[in-house]
């Protein structure tokens, strides 16, 4: 129970470490002699590549290395990169330090959630509950980092969650033993379901991870700026935005539980569909809203993009075998986040020549594009069988 634990919190701890950046961009814009936090942005945007690109490499060497071994070096490797972008004194070495956090960040989704879900009677309500954590994470580096940005300086923001993993990484190495045999050399099962099925479902979940992904990246990426511009009236002061962005990550993290249940219950298509819908419509009510409204709109375009994320964890928990669960995890994150870190770089530029309204509403087409995409899944889940 207590690894469990930890791997809940650590699933908090790398989502916290990739968004405080986001939310401390304007004051280490200030610190560095920008004029606006939209020249820095793309300097982040090598942090979200190696997110999605180390994915590969970490998955394979979660499977055939270990998954303890790979997460000890999340732990320790993630607190020494977030304590060096701390150190940070000019924009480029904030670009390369962030990189390399980025690349131990990426260890986490690949062997974190195998390991957490390899002795799991409830895959859905495991992967839900480990979602709330991460999304928790978010609406912590909203309000932690506000908090730290205020008080305490920008270097602090990133510093105080770098020496938290490696107390961390201390704690999962006392309680954890050696793996006796690495996952990639157990036993298999297959799927009953045909090749052509397979296929097609490969291809939409290549689509709708991806999708999710760019959605994902430029909301959470975007959301303190969109609201100091939306709401500016209560989110003019540091710490009162981010009180107002935890607020929001707070409720809709509970998506994630609540699809996490229902999908232990019923197929993945039946609930998928749905939550794509809403995102559509919570974008398009969101792109001229102001005030409370937006706030309003804001908190329902994001309950709707977390409830989506379990879907993809729960298909590979449910249908791939534990010896190549890392792999397969590893290669659909290095596709869908290597492809998606291309939001982050474009964030500032895109936002400063079109304006927030034409995001939101670009954002409410990758959601149609991805319901297209979800209609392809078949009706019912294919079961998998003992090889």
């Amino acid at each position: 129970m207590a690894v469990r634990v930890l791997l809940y919190i650590g699933h908090a701890l790398d989502h916290l470490a990739l968004l405080i950046f986001a939310t401390a961009v304007a004051a280490i814009a200030a610190d560095f002699g920008f004029a606006g936090w939209e020249a820095l942005m793309p300097y982040t945007a090598g942090a979200f590549l190696m997110f999605g690109l180390a994915s590969l490499p970490a998955g394979r060497y979660g499977d055939l290395w270990g998954r303890r071994a790979m997460m000890l070096v999340f732990y320790f490797g993630l607190g020494a990169s977030l304590i060096a972008v701390a150190l940070t004194q000019n924009e480029r070495q904030m670009g390369i330090a962030l990189t390399i956090m980025g690349a131990f960040s990426a260890i986490y989704h690949p062997v974190g959630i195998p390991m957490l879900i390899q002795h799991a009677r409830k895959v859905g309500t495991t992967i839900g509950i480990n979602g709330l954590a991460g999304n928790l994470g978010i609406a912590f580096a909203a309000l932690l980092t506000g908090f730290l940005v205020k008080y305490a300086g920008w270097r602090a923001a990133f510093a105080v969650p770098g020496l938290v993993s490696i107390a961390l990484g201390l704690w999962f190495w006392a309680i954890t033993a050696p793996e006796p045999t690495a996952p990639g050399k157990r036993g298999g099962r297959r799927l009953s379901i045909d090749r052509a099925a397979a296929v097609r479902i490969f291809a939409v979940l290549t689509c709708t991870t991806t999708l999710g992904s760019i959605l994902f990246n430029f909301t959470t990426n975007g959301n303190a700026e969109l609201l100091r511009e939306r709401f500016a009236a209560v989110t003019s002061d540091p710490a009162t935005l981010g009180l107002a962005l935890a607020g929001i990550y707070a409720v809709a993290s509970l998506a994630q539980v609540i699809v996490g249940q229902l999908i232990d219950r019923y197929p993945i298509k039946a609930i998928f569909l749905p939550i794509v819908a809403g995102q559509v419509l919570a974008f398009l009510l969101a792109a001229q809203a102001q005030g409370w409204w937006f706030y309003v709109y804001a908190t329902a375009f994001m309950t709707f993009v977390f409830g989506a994320i379990p879907f993809t964890d729960a298909i590979i928990a449910r249908f791939v075998d534990d010896s190549m669960r890392s792999r397969v995890a590893g290669l659909r994150l290095a596709v869908s986040f290597g492809l998606s870190s291309l939001a982050v770089a474009l964030l500032g530029p895109f936002v400063k020549a079109s304006g927030f309204a034409t995001l939101i509403l670009t954002m409410a087409a990758m959601a149609a594009l991805t319901l297209v995409a979800v209609a392809f899944l078949p009706r019912r889940d294919p079961e998998p069988i003992a090889a």
